[in-house]
């Protein structure tokens, strides 16, 4: 069987070492890169089923490498970020980053979160209910596809995930800790900017005035409930 290839790419030799070591010890095949123009040639040339993306790089730094792939692929990208503050956190995930990871960590916990990652990419499947229609927006979840006045809109993997979570359980309110376990995982229970990073994301693409939504409703404190639809098949 096929191992999953995971792309590592980071201007510090001994973590790039030790990073890889421990994945391919985990069993995934492992290719590397110092800087992210690198980074973007091997993805390119090699497309990995996930990428490790440092941020402050030499030559290309992480945002504008994880630009410039998300232009190729979906393909999910896990950051690495020695800063400890949301700003950079945020913008990672702004331009389509999957989840983050704080240096220093340990190679089991970044080796965990790409298990994770990948779980969530391999998908889920579809409920009974599998094609809801709105007055302007179609969501097939079967198929994977969006549609606003019938041309279809292009989602990242982690905008579909959160869409599917919703579309899945339209009419409920979903709690906030509800979503972040589902998606990224128990330990991000507390991480609301996850989640409102990534309904903004999601209104702008699907709503006529994201500052006024209708089809995605915010419950301050509780969390986000996807209206019913007008049509169900």
């Amino acid at each position: 069987m096929r191992k999953d290839l995971v792309l590592v790419a980071d201007d510090d030799a001994p973590i790039l070492r030790l990073v890889r070591t421990k994945l391919q010890a985990d069993g995934y095949s492992v290719v590397t890169a110092m800087n992210g123009r690198e980074a973007v040639e091997i993805f390119e040339r090699e497309r990995p089923d996930i990428v490790i993306l440092d941020l402050m790089m030499p030559v290309m730094d992480g945002f504008e490498a994880m630009q410039r792939i998300r232009q190729m692929s979906n393909a999910p990208v896990i950051m690495l970020t020695a800063r400890s503050g949301q700003a950079d956190k945020i913008r990672g995930l702004d331009l389509g980053a999957d989840d983050y990871v704080t240096k220093p960590f340990s190679p089991d916990e970044l080796s965990a979160r790409v298990a994770a990652v990948l779980r969530r990419a391999k998908g889920t499947a579809a409920p009974a209910t599998q094609v809801l229609k709105y007055d302007r927006v179609t969501i097939d979840l079967n198929n994977r596809q969006v549609t606003v006045d019938g041309k279809e809109v292009r989602l990242s993997r982690t905008e579909w995930e959160l869409l599917y979570q919703l579309a899945s359980n339209a009419g409920r309110v979903m709690l906030h800790s509800e979503l972040l376990s589902r998606i990224w995982g128990p330990e991000f229970r507390d991480e609301t900017y996850y989640l409102r990073t990534w309904v903004s994301r999601l209104r702008a693409k699907l709503e006529d005035d994201r500052e006024n939504p209708r089809l995605i409703t915010t419950f301050p404190g509780m969390g986000y409930r996807l209206e019913s639809p007008s049509e169900e098949g």
